[in-house]
């Protein structure tokens, strides 16, 4: 599935090619839509009855069941030769299921819509990489996904931004949001139908793929694929849900406006940096920039752990962006790169659908954690696992220097 024409243009100097381009705003009306709501979904959710306990679970779990259909949709995307009906498909559904989030407020309701919408971006997410991998070089994969980060950010600013101004206006009007965020999500399942696939390769026969196919992957891959799947599937295993750092903030005293102001200056330097990093990566290191995340994180969440003032977590938000530019996208642009081209989307689908099922687990222990100790606890555990995945990467790249260059 490659398309010469994108390395055509590439190689005249083109990175960010028009397919890029299209894929990245598609990216970004998403996440206006998704993120006016995801800082409010906390507070959303225990305003009709979540306990703490109760938000880790819905969101582990729906975090997970979009995870498992990224594996399937990855392969059968793989196995189908195309991309396109995945993204389109994906984007449809969760621009759907957000406002009729809104319409009921019993527990069952809220869990098979938020389930619904997480479909949406198992069903995209895995064809979706693939298809930008597909359009760039191996050198510029970092710019890529970089940019392809930047410009998803950049609406996952945009998106608080908007519920910043409604409640300020109409406070604890949550359910308007989900009606709001109707309109950029149409927005980008309309965009979609601005790219194309190209000429599909040759698919023999009709043949019928499991919804667990994905998982014989691992046998196939190559070591290298396995040892950097170990460590970020490691790190996922402690790192829970974002919501649960909004939910610190609540829990230090902040507003919901305060919570949101943080929420969208963390965006605005991931949006900021992803693109710096992206060519630090392709240009300077691809180990160093992993390494340099998952050290940032360890900061992060030990300082978070103990702090209150707000200098320091400005700080910490800061710090927290950098790391989301080093590993989010980097990650991904480094199992294309060690993946073979037509497996691309079963390589990607199978770590992001491993990686959703440690972040069920991740947000199911977090949330006992802070229940029966404390936030600080469940902060310094992150932390301290976080230190030991660097501690692994930088033994593990050393190691495999002559595979993954720089």
């Amino acid at each position: 599935m490659l398309n010469l024409s994108s390395i055509n243009e590439n190689r005249t100097g083109r990175i960010i090619t028009r397919p890029i381009l299209i894929v990245s705003l598609v990216s970004l009306l998403t996440d206006i839509a998704s993120e006016m709501l995801y800082p409010v979904m906390p507070m959303f959710l225990k305003s009709i009855g979540f306990s703490i306990v109760g938000i880790g679970i819905l969101e582990g779990f729906v975090e997970g069941f979009a995870g498992i259909s990224k594996g399937y949709f990855g392969n059968l995307s793989d196995h189908r030769g195309k991309r396109v009906p995945f993204i389109r498909l994906g984007y449809a559904f969760s621009a759907l299921a957000k406002p009729l989030m809104a319409l009921f407020t019993f527990p069952a309701w809220i869990f098979a819509m938020r389930t619904f919408e997480r479909l949406g971006k198992g069903i995209r997410t895995s064809a979706r990489d693939a298809y930008l991998s597909d359009h760039a070089l191996p050198e510029t994969k970092g710019r890529v996904f970089g940019f392809h980060r930047s410009m998803d950010t950049v609406g996952a600013a945009l998106g608080p931004v908007i519920a910043l101004i409604v409640l300020y206006y109409l406070p604890e009007k949550y359910r308007l949001l989900f009606i709001i965020s109707v309109i950029p999500g149409i927005l980008a399942v309309l965009l979609t139908f601005l790219v194309k696939d190209q000429a599909a390769k040759k698919v023999i026969g009709k043949t019928k793929i499991s919804f667990f196919a994905f998982l014989g992957y691992w046998k196939k891959s190559d070591s290298h694929y396995k040892y950097l799947i170990a460590g970020l599937l490691v790190f996922t295993l402690i790192n829970s849900s974002d919501a649960f750092i909004l939910l610190g903030l609540k829990h230090k005293g902040f507003s919901d406006t305060q919570v949101i102001g943080f929420y969208i200056f963390y965006n605005m330097v991931y949006a900021i940096t992803s693109y710096p990093v992206g060519w630090a990566f392709d240009k300077i290191g691809k180990r160093r920039i992993i390494v340099i995340g998952f050290f940032l994180f360890s900061i992060s969440y030990g300082v978070f752990s103990f702090t209150n003032s707000v200098t320091m977590l400005v700080i910490v938000f800061f710090l927290y962006g950098i790391y989301a530019s080093c590993t989010e996208g980097m990650s991904k642009a480094l199992i294309t790169n060690i993946s073979d081209k037509k497996d691309t989307a079963t390589a990607l689908g199978f770590y992001t659908s491993l990686a959703s099922l440690c972040t069920l687990l991740a947000s199911t222990i977090s949330g006992l954690l802070w229940t029966f100790w404390s936030l600080k606890v469940m902060f310094i555990v992150s932390a301290s696992g976080a230190l030991l995945v660097t501690i692994y990467f930088l033994v593990y790249f050393r190691l495999s220097k002559s595979f993954i260059s720089n």
